[in-house]
């Protein structure tokens, strides 16, 4: 039976006996009982597993050195749903400290298993939220990576920062504005675009943009821009006439 199957207070249940489960795995160092949970087929049973392990270093200081061991054992695992929960709990200390688990996001952007890489991307995602300057500044090392694929994702996860703070991650994008591989600019004017339609945003996006080299990525990031407004008129601050309107002001 699957998470969403059990009732609200079986899911409760389990959950804490998930949490009793790892706690115990952890004091005693038994990382079989770990890989049971973060192997579960169930995603949502793995979620509650990684932030179960969140949970459990932040609560116990004197066990994160090993909370923070086994992750790294575990990012080293056969199995890739295994390496994928890893990933994601490091992602939930890396909201506190990221730099004890910085050295997990560099195994994981380079893991073979299209889960782990995308597992990076989800806690860059979060952490970037909670604790942006150290997970800027390690995103900041892979703009100009070999692997196309590395940049686009790098671009990817740092988005959410900039849908409400968007001067944090602007230099970055700046960065990719002549990336020679069409998949990363176009990665990147989707994010631009994100980063525009919330209150407030979208005239810090444009006076970046008034100084940016690359024309036609600018041309297309508008364009984008202009769409995102009208995909999400009911959550964007202006209407799509407003925010054209308003790029009027900076393009003329």
């Amino acid at each position: 039976m699957s998470f969403y199957e059990l009732s609200k207070e079986q899911r409760q249940q389990l959950v804490e006996q998930i949490n009793r489960e790892l706690l115990v795995c952890f004091q005693r160092n038994q990382p079989d009982g770990i890989v049971a949970w973060f192997a579960d087929e169930d995603t949502y049973i793995r979620k509650a597993a990684y932030q179960s392990t969140g949970k459990i270093w932040k609560s116990n200081p004197d066990m994160r050195e090993g909370v923070v061991l086994a992750m790294d054992n575990l990012c080293g695992h056969a199995q890739e749903k295994v390496r994928q929960t890893a990933i994601n709990a490091a992602g939930e200390i890396g909201i506190y400290d990221f730099k004890t688990v910085e050295h997990l996001f560099d195994r994981g952007l380079a893991d073979e298993h299209y889960i782990v890489r995308n597992a990076v991307i989800g806690s860059v995602k979060k952490m970037g939220q909670k604790n942006p300057v150290p997970v800027l500044q390690w995103a900041r090392k892979y703009l100009h990576h070999p692997d196309k694929e590395i940049r686009r994702e790098i671009c990817h996860g740092i988005e959410l920062r900039g849908r409400t703070h968007p001067q944090d991650i602007l230099p970055l994008l700046r960065e990719l504005q002549f990336d020679t591989t069409a998949r990363v600019r176009k990665t990147l004017v989707h994010v631009l675009g994100q980063i525009a339609y919330k209150p407030g945003c979208l005239d810090t996006v444009l006076t970046d943009l008034k100084t940016w080299d690359n024309q036609e990525l600018v041309r297309n990031a508008l364009d984008e821009i202009v769409d995102v407004h009208r995909r999400y008129a009911d959550f964007a601050a202006m209407t799509a006439d407003q925010a054209t309107a308003c790029i009027g002001r900076y393009f003329s």
